[in-house]
């Protein structure tokens, strides 16, 4: 690959434009592309407007798909793009089930919504909340049903989600529990502002970096908790808008190596963090870290 292009973090797509960079996903041996879609966004549009969407991935080169059973009908949205070349997407959906009976029943009944025989990961939703995570990850839990699922090569690996202020400390006991593939936590220059969270989040990258397992991070473009306003977006936070902040966000969280960017949850957004992860070349100044904090009046999520 030419110097020029390297620093680009680019290849060249067939629609004769920059695509987004890859890199290795951990140790499941896919190259995934850098920034992966988030398929919350398809919660609750049409196939149509979710067809535009898939447009949008394939101008930017997008090779990694993450999806939830509970986020609407996002899985029936994905299924016909993968009914037309199953092979273009590394497809990860989530089980929010606890026990082994519900996730057994969810694995099955989201191959099914997304009409596939083999899903490549499936991850544990949202497993934060102690006693949860501790009915989640013993014998009889739902992680005895996702092991049973790989044995059955229903699915291929096995990962785990969080949201909250402790969501890397929770991955980190995860990690000791079970072998995970991949984690996926909060990642933005104002919530690494915290020292509590930064501090875990820290701990947790030096793991997953000396056992090669995936880091996926969620809420780049935040920009605040709605907090009782009125939500005009679909993303459960309030996000950056102006290409040039969003920019800025994106690029930051890229400029880490090692970690993988999920777009946002609402299809108004992901063009804009595609447009921006296509274009990134290198860590923003500090100053203009900054300058956004300041200007747009950003706060973290959780404190």
């Amino acid at each position: 690959m030419a110097k020029s292009a390297l620093l680009r973090g680019a290849l060249e797509s067939k629609y004769g434009r920059t695509v987004i960079a890859t890199a290795p996903f951990g140790k499941t041996g896919h190259e995934s592309t850098r920034t992966i879609f988030g398929a919350a966004a398809l919660g609750s549009v049409s196939q149509a407007e979710a067809d535009a969407t898939l447009e949008i991935l394939l101008e930017h080169g997008v090779n990694h798909i993450d999806t939830a059973a509970s986020y609407g009908d996002s899985e029936l949205r994905v299924a016909p793009w993968l009914a037309r070349d199953r092979n273009r997407f590394f497809l990860a959906t989530k089980t929010g089930k606890r026990d082994y009976s519900g996730a057994r029943e969810e694995i099955r009944r989201s191959l099914d919504r997304l009409g596939v025989e083999r899903i490549d990961l499936l991850q544990l939703h949202n497993l934060v909340d102690v006693i949860e995570w501790e009915f989640a990850l013993r014998e009889g839990g739902a992680i005895e049903a996702v092991k049973e699922a790989r044995d059955e090569g229903l699915i291929r690996f096995i990962g785990v989600t969080g949201h909250g202020l402790t969501v890397a400390k929770m991955h980190l006991r995860s990690l000791e529990r079970f072998p995970f593939d991949s984690v996926l936590l909060p990642y933005s220059y104002i919530q690494m502002r915290d020292p509590r969270y930064a501090a875990d989040f820290e701990a947790l990258m030096a793991l997953c970096g000396e056992r090669g397992v995936a880091v996926q991070t969620i809420k780049s473009i935040s920009l605040a908790p709605w907090d009782g306003r009125a939500q005009t977006a679909a993303t459960w936070y309030e996000p950056l808008r102006e290409q040039a902040d969003i920019d800025l966000a994106v690029h930051w969280v890229l400029s880490r190596p090692g970690i993988f960017l999920n777009t946002a949850g609402d299809i108004e957004l992901v063009p804009k963090v595609l447009d921006a992860a296509r274009r990134f070349a290198s860590e923003p100044a500090e100053e203009a870290m900054e300058g956004l904090t300041t200007n747009r009046r950003l706060v973290s999520l959780f404190s």
